[in-house]
């Protein structure tokens, strides 16, 4: 798809620091789903909107991951640190977030119930150690029920380094 006459924004939620990856714990400089928005902005020309939230994570991977579950199975809605104010000025949005327990983190859900995606095209991106895209399409379209939710990608943690061309054709085949 050419994207050259649409307004294209990338929205991730990327987890920096301690990460699981292929078995072990790992300290990265800079989150996989953080890297594969940066490919896609590049591909694409969009703007980058970084998810994040008020509280801090612990910066141990198995107790930010704990935490991660508790928000999940109470359904908290996490606050933002900051929102987009400009939205409506946006065609398609890419969402990107790491799998967590095979769904979206209680922080992009508190982004998309928090805007109204009403005519915007979604088209999620995942980073995961295996799970893929687990039933993370279907908590997007709960939380943004008026979007379009088209094509999708996962891509495993590892490789998101050396994934520009798969996000490549990805991109070409939207």
């Amino acid at each position: 798809m050419n994207f050259d006459d649409k307004k294209v924004l990338i929205a991730y939620y990327s987890r920096r620091g301690e990460n699981y990856v292929n078995g072990d714990v790992k300290n990265l400089k800079k989150g996989n789903t953080e890297i594969i928005a940066e490919f896609i902005s590049e591909l694409t020309g969009g703007d980058i909107f970084v998810i994040d939230s008020v509280k801090e994570y612990s910066p141990d991977y198995f107790d930010c991951i704990n935490e991660a579950k508790e928000e999940l199975d109470k359904k908290i809605m996490v606050e933002l640190k900051e929102n987009i104010d400009n939205l409506d000025d946006y065609d398609y949005v890419f969402l990107g977030y790491p799998n967590w327990w095979g769904t979206i983190p209680m922080v992009v859900a508190t982004f998309l119930d928090s805007n109204n995606f009403e005519d915007k095209i979604i088209y999620p991106f995942c980073t995961s150690e295996g799970s893929g895209l687990g039933t993370s399409i279907s908590s997007i379209k709960k939380y943004a029920p008026f979007a379009t939710v088209k094509d999708s990608l996962s891509i495993h943690g590892v490789e998101a380094s050396n994934s520009k061309d798969k996000v490549q054709i990805w991109i070409n085949n939207l």
